[in-house]
């Protein structure tokens, strides 16, 4: 018998929150953190800042918004990326994608429509607002002063 306490590998090599296989959610899923799904979900999963991972055994009827997003398992809702979806081979994606990136793999099941829409440059949003004009008003011809 060894010695070595055994490990559940990690979805991610960062710390992710994790959906496991035997769990079942109905509702709206709301992360600062990036998201592991290996169960079933409907709803909405809203992670902006992060990546949606859905993992090979994951079933998820939901509306998708996140920065990221790699399907392994089941989508059916639309996806909504600020910067790339991944549809790996065994993948089956059922709905709409917004993205500014894509790939999906030789043998991955997509059916709907991409819009690539390129990511909008962060230093036009965070560039400081112009000072604002101040009017003087013009002399009128013929007044005195």
């Amino acid at each position: 018998m060894s010695s070595t306490a055994f490990r559940t590998p990690e979805p991610d090599s960062r710390s992710a929150a994790t959906i496991g296989k035997s769990v079942r959610i109905v509702g709206q899923i709301f992360a600062k953190e990036d998201l592991y799904v290996d169960g079933d979900v409907e709803g909405t999963i809203e992670t902006l800042e992060n990546k949606v991972t859905i993992g090979p055994n994951g079933r998820v009827k939901a509306g998708i918004k996140a920065r990221d997003v790699i399907i392994l398992g089941q989508v059916q809702g639309n996806v909504e990326v600020s910067d790339k979806v991944d549809i790996r081979k065994d993948a089956k994606l059922v709905g709409d994608i917004t993205t500014a990136r894509i790939s999906i793999e030789d043998g991955a099941v997509f059916k709907g429509s991409i819009d690539i829409r390129k990511p909008e440059p962060k230093a036009a949003a965070t560039a400081p607002a112009a000072a604002p004009a101040v009017a003087t008003p013009a002399p009128t011809p013929g007044a005195a002063r």
